[in-house]
Formats: structure tokens, sequence, C-alpha cells
């Protein structure tokens, strides 16, 4: 098989479409997360196709334990500053814990705030049948709505812990009739976190809509990894399914550690960079 390589020159804007012609194409989707706008002008720079500004910023950027806590304005916050660096890759918003769970008309005002205030041009709600009712009340609106399936982690609560999901035949015929009514009530596309890579296959084989992997195996239509852990940012985050392309910790702290000693040594600025 050819490798891939990402051509500069197609700068097609990724749309709910285009994700759709690269599922039946058999074309793989590339998503990261990103929260700012050189990160993600660097993403979309280099092909990226998906932009998920998602509640994780919880724990990458403001370093909490869960993203419960992260709040709507916030969200919007960061969604906005990713749009400013973003020309071709579609950029979706997480919807926060409790701002889709209340009603349906919460649910569709906050989506409507994301679109609207912050230029998201989707947003990803976690669950299944339950949230069936808002994923139809906004398709029919013309908001897009992303699933996200397996492990959720605003419901860290509820599970007591990150184990993988879907490992017995209920939950993981719980998980495949999930999909299946998210795609019915309009969602375009479906991430599937931390489930047996049998049952990502079965349900990306079944679905007309794209499944995005998170933890869950090649068989997947698209993959996404939280960019710091991508990088290698982070430490002491280590489950089997990030594979780190770069050790940025490293770089950072050696670079940090140069000009603190330049600057202790009166070495940093000299008159060069002086004016």
């Amino acid at each position: 098989m050819q490798k891939f390589k990402y051509n500069t020159s197609d700068r097609r804007k990724v749309t709910t479409l285009r994700l759709l012609e690269m599922k039946e194409s058999n074309e793989k989707i590339a998503c990261l997360t990103a929260y700012d706008a050189i990160t993600a002008r660097i993403f979309d720079e280099s092909g990226i196709d998906l932009i998920l500004v998602g509640d994780s910023l919880g724990n990458v950027i403001q370093g909490l334990d869960t993203t419960i806590p992260v709040t709507l304005d916030q969200v919007i916050y960061h969604t906005k500053a990713v749009q400013n660096g973003v020309k071709r890759a579609m950029v979706v918003s997480d919807m926060p814990f409790m701002t889709y769970q209340i009603s349906v008309e919460d649910a569709f005002y906050n989506a409507g705030r994301l679109m609207k205030e912050a230029g998201a041009e989707a947003v990803k709600l976690e669950g299944g049948d339950y949230i069936a009712d808002k994923v139809r009340v906004m398709t029919e609106a013309g908001i897009p709505v992303m699933g996200h399936l397996g492990l959720t982690p605003q419901s860290i609560h509820k599970f007591g812990s990150y184990r993988t999901r879907g490992t017995s035949e209920e939950e993981a015929n719980k998980i495949f009739n999930d999909a299946i009514c998210l795609e019915q009530s309009g969602a375009f596309c479906v991430v599937l976190e931390k489930i047996p890579y049998q049952l990502a296959k079965k349900i990306s084989s079944t679905l007309r809509i794209p499944t995005i992997g998170i933890g869950a195996g090649p068989y997947c239509d698209g993959q996404v990894l939280v960019y710091s852990d991508m990088l290698g940012l982070t430490t002491e985050f280590n489950p089997r399914f990030v594979r780190r392309y770069a050790h940025l910790h490293e770089v950072i702290s050696e670079a940090t550690s140069r000009y603190l000693e330049d600057i202790k040594n009166q070495e940093f600025p000299n008159l060069n960079e002086s004016y």
C-alpha cells in the first residue's frame, strides 16, 4: 500500500460531508485536541482533519483531576482561540458536564452558544439513547453533533474508574445499540473511547457515519489523541493507547534550564540582542 503524504496544496475545508466521503473512500481521519490558536495553527497547517476543543482542557490547561468542573464559558473562550488559528480543519467543541443533561431546551440553547459565540462547527456530547432527543433537535436545527461512547469521562463518578468499557456482553451490546441510536438521531460521527477493538470494528463496519477511536483499536475510521499526550508534554499519564511522537517535556525542560543559566550567568542578553 502506498504511504500517505499530506499534500499541502489540498486546502479543501473539512466538513461533515468531507468526513463521510473519507469514510466511504477508506481514508482515515486524523484528529487532535487543541485549546489555543498557535497549537491549532500548527495542526491545521500540518493537515489534521478534525480539531477537538475538548473538556480535557480541565486536565491539560487547568490541572484538574477530572473534566467535570469545566464550564461552558471556558470552552467558548478556548474555541474562539482555536478558530483564530484554523483555516482547513473542522473544529468541534465539547459540551461540558451539565450543559446538555438537564433538558432538550437547555442543551439546544447551550449548543447554540458554542456555534454562535465561539464559532464551533459542531458539538460533542457524551452518552447514548438518553441523549437521542437532544441530538435530534440539534441536528434538525442545523447543529452538527458528534457522539461519544465507551469510556465517558464526565461519568467517572458513576463508573468509579477509567477501566475499559464494553468488556461484558451486556455492556458491549449497550454501546453497539447506542451507536446505532446516535446515527439514527442525526449524529454525523461517533467517538469510541477505550473499548475492545473487536467491538469498535463491529460498530465501524455497521454505521454509515465515521467513528473516531481513542484506545479502540485500528479499525475505526479515524483516531484522536490529546495533543499533550501525543507530543510527550505529559509524563505521568501512560496508557497503552498513547503513542508519543515527541518528548517535548524533556525539550522544554532543557531549554528552560539553559535560559535560566544564561540569565544567572549574565550571558543573556548580549549586546547583539540589545537596542
